[in-house]
């Protein structure tokens, strides 16, 4: 991906949790000169890799397969000095763009549609990480347990909420016609690194094309970092 294309996501995503109300803590603005000048009172941003995440999953193309998220809090489960054993995100997804398919083996997470337009779910029981379950899926939804068939379409409207359990493929896009919507992720301890498991061939993390300066850091980055300790 393009920085260009990184730091424009970051300013709509800004944006968008601007006009639905949702306050993002400071860390979100935070230029690289900043980041590079916290001293180790800030170690749990960076241990716990708090912080933006943007990714097209590979597929070269953002908007037609990609998600922007950013880690608000999170534990560790590597670092005794992290107890938290949950996690919080903001996540961004606009119409036309999917998250593919995959599932965790640890975290349990809430998707709560915070805003803006309709979210549509597909679940899939996993028999392997390259295996969908032709069997009813379980569904968690604001307090109510009902089954729905392999793959069924499932809505989330603003302000509700859907369980996504471990062991379950989802995939997850904005209905179109109804515009981007602000989506909230708390869970269990999130590792991106160790604990995605994805139906298809996926890229997690973009490679980055420095095309113009960055406005931000990514998550990504924290570990070439040399910041002043």
């Amino acid at each position: 991906m393009k920085r260009s294309e990184i730091n424009e996501i970051i300013d709509k995503a800004i944006k968008l949790a601007q006009e639905k109300g949702f306050l993002l803590p400071p860390f979100a603005y935070w230029t690289p000169d900043e980041v590079l000048a916290k001293d180790s009172e800030y170690d749990e941003i960076f241990d716990n890799k708090l912080g933006w995440d943007i990714t097209d999953f590979g597929s070269g193309d953002f908007y037609k397969c990609g998600l922007t998220m950013l880690t608000i809090r999170n534990g560790n489960y590597a670092d005794e000095r992290y107890a938290k054993p949950y996690a919080e995100k903001i996540l961004v997804s606009y119409e036309g763009q999917v998250t593919p398919y995959h599932y965790h083996a640890k975290k349990m997470e809430d998707i709560i549609n915070r805003g803006g337009g309709n979210l549509i779910v597909k679940l899939y029981n996993a028999l392997s990480p390259t295996q969908f379950a032709d069997t009813d899926v379980v569904v968690n939804k604001d307090g109510r347990k009902y089954t729905v068939k392999a793959g069924e379409e499932i809505k989330v409207l603003p302000g509700e909420s859907i369980t996504l359990h471990t062991g379950v493929f989802h995939t997850f896009w904005a209905e179109e016609g109804k515009g981007a919507v602000l989506l909230g992720e708390v869970s269990k301890v999130n590792d991106d690194y160790t604990d995605n498991f994805f139906y298809a061939p996926t890229g997690r993390f973009p490679e980055i094309e420095e095309d113009v300066p960055a406005k931000y850091t990514m998550l990504c980055e924290y570990d070439k970092l040399n910041r002043n300790k």
